[in-house]
C-alpha cells in the first residue's frame, strides 16, 4: 500500500500499510445475492471506505487517535456473483486464515448472511464464544421463501450451531412470531426496541468470554440510516448505538471479532448513512481492539 492509499479512499483512512504488524484486518464482503427487498449492499464497503476519508482521527469519545491502533484494508474479498454457497465457503476460509495469523476480523458488509460463515469460524477459534447481535430483524429464520441461505437466517444458524444461550439479540422490532417464539422458549436473549439499558445489564455476564460483534445497520431509525435494503421505522438514534458501542468498550468482555453490514448507498444520495458507517467501524476500532 502507497503512503496516500491512506487518504484516497481505496482503504479505510489511516490503515497500515503492513499486514504482520497489524492487531485487526478490515475486509470487506460484497454480495447481496440473498436478499429479500432491495439489493444494493454489495456496494456498501468501498463507499464506506470512501466515506472515511471524511473522519477526524480522533475520538474525543474514547480519548484515543486512530494512530493508536494498528489495522491493514485488505480490500474486498472476490465473491462469485451470485452463488451463496460459493461466496460463504470462501468468506469461511479467508476468515479462518485470519484467526490463523492472530488477528481480529473485522468486517464490511454486504447483506446480513455473510456474517454467519465468520461467526462459524470465530466459534472454532473460540469454543467458549458469546454473539452481540444489534438489528430491527430477528434474523432467526430456518429458511425465506425455501430457500435456507437468506439475509434472514444468520443468526438462527449461529444460534443452532453455538448454542441459542450464547446468542444476545439487541433492538430487535421486526420478524414473524415464530421467530419470537422460538427465541424464547429455548433460552436466547432478545430485547426488543431498545439496545443501550438491556446491554448495560447483560455485559457483566459476559465479562472474560470471547465475544464476536456483529451490527445490521437498520438496526438505527431510517431517518439515521436510509441507505439500507430493508428500512422498518421505530429505531434507535445514532446517539444510542455510539454509546452502546462504548458501553461495550468499557466492559470486560473480549471482543474478538465484528462487523458492520447491510449498508446500500443507492437509496442514501446524502450519503448520511455510509458517513454514519465509518464513524461507527472507527469507535469499534479505538474501542474495541486493545
Amino acid at each position: 500500500m502507497r503512503f496516500d492509499d491512506a487518504y484516497s479512499g481505496k482503504v479505510f483512512i489511516k490503515s497500515h500499510p503492513n499486514y504482520d504488524e497489524s492487531q485487526a484486518v478490515i475486509y470487506g464482503m460484497p454480495m447481496d445475492w440473498t436478499v429479500s427487498y432491495r439489493p444494493g449492499s454489495r456496494f456498501g464497503p468501498q463507499r464506506i471506505r470512501e466515506a472515511s476519508i471524511g473522519l477526524e482521527e480522533y475520538s474525543p469519545y474514547l480519548d484515543r487517535d486512530l494512530d493508536d491502533v494498528k489495522y491493514f484494508d485488505a480490500g474486498d474479498i472476490p465473491l462469485p456473483f451470485g452463488n451463496p454457497q460459493k461466496s460463504i465457503d470462501e468468506i469461511e476460509a479467508y476468515v479462518t486464515k485470519l484467526l490463523a495469523d492472530g488477528k481480529i476480523p473485522v468486517g464490511m458488509g454486504g447483506e446480513h448472511l455473510v456474517s454467519w460463515p465468520v461467526m462459524k469460524a470465530v466459534a472454532e477459534k473460540h469454543p467458549n464464544l458469546a454473539i452481540i447481535h444489534m438489528d430491527a430483524h430477528t434474523d432467526l429464520r430456518e429458511s425465506y421463501e425455501g430457500e435456507a441461505l437468506s439475509h434472514s437466517t444468520p443468526i438462527r444458524k449461529i444460534a443452532e450451531h453455538i448454542g441459542p444461550k450464547n446468542v444476545y439479540s439487541f433492538g430487535i422490532r421486526s420478524g414473524m412470531k415464530e421467530e419470537f417464539v422460538w427465541a424464547k422458549e429455548n433460552g436466547m436473549h432478545l430485547s426488543k426496541f431498545e439496545v443501550l439499558e438491556p446491554l448495560k445489564e447483560i455485559l457483566p455476564t459476559l465479562a472474560g468470554r470471547p465475544v464476536y460483534v456483529t451490527i445490521d445497520i437498520d438496526v438505527l431509525d431510517p431517518a439515521h440510516a436510509p441507505g439500507t435494503g430493508t428500512v422498518d421505522c421505530g429505531g434507535i438514534t445514532t446517539r444510542e448505538l455510539l454509546a452502546s458501542i462504548h458501553a461495550i468498550a468499557g466492559s470486560d468482555i473480549n471482543v474478538v471479532g465484528f462487523d458492520l453490514v447491510e449498508v446500500a448507498p443507492v437509496y442514501d444520495p446524502s450519503e448520511q448513512t455510509v458517513n454514519t458507517a465509518s464513524k461507527l467501524i472507527r469507535e469499534m476500532l479505538l474501542g474495541w481492539v486493545k
